[in-house]
């Protein structure tokens, strides 16, 4: 590049620049640019969020139309399903709570049915309040027909038309008409009432044989410590109308249709029962039960009961509710209408009758003893002394065969032993000569099995012994364990009974004492190791029994022990001897039983005779 083209190009920057610097703006000038742009920004901003806010209106408009539109298919898809109980198919479940002295209840909205129902002067056997008809795990309801469909109240959603602390009406309202379940809970009382009212239902609700079929399922869960000795005192008991209770059994899964009218239908188990009452009668029933399939399962059954009830679409329909204790005292002001006491099985027949009395002493006793130990050990004296007389006849009857047994081996030593019947015409001719019944050691103590068997029945009824301890015993209604063991023993079980063991050793020790007292082990020695067995045997039955009862039959042994030994010292075998051989001599008169054994024998004698000469 030339001088003149670089002397060209530095005039000309030269003047460009003094053009910049005499057009260049004031401070002034760009503020007022920069306010400028900052408006045409705003407004850019502004129309922006306007046009969003456009839009947005318009999509919500249109999304609230297509919503409308939904909902409209929706709730005609509802009435054309659910036809008038559709506001009723859908809804939010809430809960109504009504409470007394003694229990606490909480109504579901859904179903209008109990929830739950909690004793409030009862604790489980883990510390946890006693809880029936626990939640979801029961149903109570009816089904019905509407709209060529099949409902069932448990899954309506009730509305609550009214409310107190004891009292709550819970409706389903379907066109003009109505329906209403209404639960009253009185105060210091177990029995609720319970009413279904129906108005102008006839054309809306369809049913068969104008009559509602009363549902009722309820899982049944152990209140107690042994699940296994409960489940086999719990069942379903139900009392025909003007007739006897019934009842079947939780330990296997039965039904059993009920085919005249029932006053009522309880779920009962150890101590405690759920009993759906009419106050009229329901017409008639069906009630199952279902076992668990593994017996060491919590479960005690689940049981389930269809009453029927009349149904005209304009009723009122009342019933009863108890939810309490199998406790006679408890029962008592619903008994004479109800007979609610037959709840607390205490064997049959006359072995109930003794175990009443036994009730009565119990309730005496405990207004002036707090220990249910020393009650348990004042009734066993109390009834061992009622007993001493037939204990004091057997000792005697089975020393007076004690004292003849020289004279028996005699006959022995004399009759071979091929001519059975022989010894035995002889035997009895010594017997009726000396006086001697040799039934007279058996018939007292076996008037005093049925005492024993009431025993049986009494003890794991009796809610009163129910979490109470003595000695080692936690709770007398239950099983008392002294150790854990690591393992299960068939038939034995997973723990050591105390109580149970000291009942087979002074059994064992009873059976010691007796053994040179009784004739037949003399004549039978297999019989010996037969008597002990009996002992071994209460050991594996009784281990997961009431410790109770163990406590019971190891008193009233070690007492019949003591009073044997007391006996013994009374009795002079040498004149009991004296006088046996005295009556030998006095003239026998036979009675008209022992003149037919006689001739019973004789003609088995006879008998053989022939046999022989064949």
């Amino acid at each position: 590049m030339d001088k003149n083209s670089i002397t060209g190009i530095i005039l000309i920057t030269i003047i460009l620049g003094f053009f910049w610097w005499m057009n260049k703006p004031s401070e002034e000038q760009l503020a007022e640019q920069q306010r400028r742009r900052d408006s045409i920004a705003m407004v850019e901003q502004l129309r922006a969020q306007a046009e969003a806010q456009a839009a947005a209106v318009q999509a919500q408009q249109s999304q609230e139309t297509e919503i409308e539109k939904d909902s409209s298919l929706i709730e005609q898809e509802k009435a054309n399903r659910y036809g008038l109980f559709a506001n009723a198919a859908e809804g939010q479940q809430s809960f109504v709570t009504l409470e007394n002295e003694l229990i606490k209840m909480k109504i579901s909205t859904k179903g209008a049915r109990i929830f739950s129902v909690e004793l409030k002067n009862y604790k489980a056997h883990d510390g946890e309040p006693v809880v029936l008809m626990n939640g979801d795990q029961n149903k109570f309801g009816f089904y019905f027909t509407h709209n060529n469909r099949n409902f069932h109240t448990n899954d309506l959603y009730f509305d609550i038309a009214s409310t107190t602390d004891n009292h709550v009406d819970l409706v389903v309202k379907a066109a003009e008409g109505q329906m209403k379940f209404t639960y009253n809970l009185p105060a210091n009382s177990y029995l609720a009432d319970f009413n279904i009212a129906t108005a102008n239902m006839d054309n809306i609700i369809s049913t068969s044989n104008g009559s509602l079929g009363i549902e009722w399922n309820m899982r049944m869960d152990a209140q107690e410590k042994a699940a296994d000795f409960e489940r086999q005192r719990a069942g379903i008991y139900f009392k025909f109308d003007k007739e006897d209770v019934d009842h079947i059994v939780a330990t296997s899964s039965k039904s059993e249709n009920l085919s005249t009218k029932v006053q009522w239908v309880a779920f009962k188990d150890q101590f405690f029962s759920s009993v759906f009452i009419a106050k009229d009668s329901f017409l008639s029933g069906e009630v199952a039960t279902e076992a668990p399939e593994e017996t060491s399962e919590r479960l005690i059954m689940n049981a389930s009961a269809l009453v029927n009830v009349p149904f005209t679409g304009n009723d009122n329909l009342g019933f009863h509710f108890y939810f309490g204790p199998n406790d006679f005292k408890a029962l008592k002001p619903y008994d004479e209408k109800y007979e609610l006491r037959e709840l607390v099985y205490l064997g049959w027949g006359f072995l109930r009758y003794i175990n009443l009395g036994v009730i009565e002493v119990f309730h005496f006793f405990e207004g002036f003893i707090s220990s249910y130990g020393l009650i348990i050990l004042l009734l066993t004296i109390l009834i061992k002394l009622l007993l001493f007389p037939l204990t004091y006849k057997s000792y005697v009857s089975t020393a007076k065969m004690k004292v003849l047994k020289p004279q028996i081996e005699e006959i022995n030593n004399k009759i071979p032993k091929d001519k059975a019947m022989e010894r035995q015409q002889a035997t009895m001719a010594l017997y009726r000569k000396a006086g001697v019944n040799p039934m007279g050691g058996c018939l007292p103590m076996l008037l005093q099995m049925p005492i024993l068997f009431a025993m049986f029945q009494f003890f794991p009824a009796s809610i009163e012994l129910r979490g109470e301890a003595f000695l080692w015993a936690d709770d007398l209604s239950s099983y008392d364990s002294i150790f854990q063991l690591p393992f299960e023993i068939p038939f034995y079980g997973d723990h050591v009974s105390l109580f149970c063991l000291l009942m087979a050793i002074t059994n064992i020790v009873y059976t010691r004492i007796n053994q040179d007292m009784t004739q037949s082990s003399q004549q039978m020695p297999g019989m010996k190791g037969m008597m002990y067995m009996m002992p071994v045997m209460f050991l594996f039955f009784f281990n997961n029994y009431a410790s109770g009862l163990s406590y019971y039959y190891f008193i009233s042994t070690l007492i019949t022990i003591g009073q044997t030994l007391l006996i013994r010292r009374f009795v002079d075998e040498d004149a009991l001897l004296a006088k046996l051989n005295a009556n030998k001599k006095k003239p026998v008169k036979k009675s008209k039983f022992q003149q037919r054994l006689e001739d019973m024998q004789r003609q088995q004698a006879q008998g053989a005779k022939k046999g022989k000469k064949k």
